[in-house]
């Protein structure tokens, strides 16, 4: 059930949030994180639709923060509830005016006490999450270079550019398949790389990284080819023996080919969003990893 809130603020949010749980007959809901997610209002929609998937591995309080125009008089509207689906508590708020330009002072009454908060961009994020206002409440900061509006290479490259402990893009996140994957097949076959190339649609941010992390671990030249996707399509490690090879064109069953081995199917499809945030919801500490990917991405493109 959701209460709708007109021209209102943060003690009358939180004292809803009360009331839900009261109806919901459940005075403690067990949530263990504060999730916000930050949407214009044409993306909102989806967004929380992926927030409340999430939120059923990771119960949470949920906000959405719509940012509307900063001219004009400070207002606040929520849609505040429990239940339809989500495993804690949700409140959609839309600002407008001055408060616009300082969501932080909406947001952060309403973070629940003694735990971490996650804040994501699903759409354009800021230059530099760490030091939005809402990215400095959070201790999680999840951007998606993959769904900016426009210039997604260039968007990848000013996130691993202010690259800051506890971020992190869905990106990058795309990538843990490929990534365990490749990583098993070198321990089956612990060959000498030589060489190799990525081939993914030109616009894809996930393949600029699997390039960046297979140069900063194998220490060798990664080549990045382009086709029609859907996303990244084949990657080829070279070796004296033969190529080791995965070949996904429908983005769902990838074919896996190894020196001295028939060829062999494997499950490697594409994954909703929800499951990438379920994923980056599981751990909040720094990925020592995608850091060092971030420096590598970074020290290529200023060569």
């Amino acid at each position: 059930m959701m209460i709708a809130l007109s021209d209102t603020d943060s003690a009358a949010i939180a004292a809803e949030f009360v009331r839900a749980r009261t109806r919901a007959g459940s005075p403690a809901m067990g949530m263990v994180l504060t999730m916000v997610v930050v949407a214009d209002e044409d993306d909102a929609d989806r967004a929380m639709e992926m927030a409340r998937e999430a939120s059923h591995e990771h119960p949470a309080r949920v906000l959405g923060v719509i940012l509307g125009d900063a001219r004009g008089d400070s207002q606040i509207d929520a849609q505040v509830g429990t239940g339809s689906g989500w495993t804690g508590e949700t409140a959609l708020i839309r600002l407008t005016g001055e408060v616009a330009k300082h969501p932080d002072s909406v947001v952060l009454p309403l973070l629940l006490p003694d735990s971490p908060v996650a804040v994501w961009w699903p759409t354009d994020p800021p230059a530099d999450a760490a030091n939005d206002p809402l990215g400095l409440l959070a201790q999680r900061r999840i951007t998606d270079s993959a769904n900016v509006s426009r210039g997604k290479s260039k968007a990848l490259h000013a996130q691993c550019r202010s690259y800051t402990p506890g971020n992190t893009d869905l990106a990058w996140t795309r990538l843990t398949p490929w990534r365990a994957l490749l990583a098993a097949a070198l321990d089956q076959h612990p060959l000498k790389v030589t060489g190799g190339y990525v081939t993914a649609e030109r616009t894809n941010p996930s393949a600029d990284l699997l390039v960046a992390w297979l140069q900063n671990r194998l220490k060798v030249e990664i080549q990045r080819k382009g086709s029609g996707g859907p996303g990244i399509t084949v990657v080829e490690l070279e070796t004296r023996e033969g190529p080791i090879r995965i070949s996904r064109p429908d983005g769902r069953l990838a074919t896996y080919t190894s020196p001295g081995h028939p060829d062999r199917p494997i499950a490697l499809r594409r994954r909703d969003t929800h499951e990438l945030l379920s994923e980056e919801l599981r751990r909040l500490d720094e990925d020592d990893v995608y850091a060092a990917v971030a420096r590598t991405l970074t020290k290529s493109r200023s060569l």
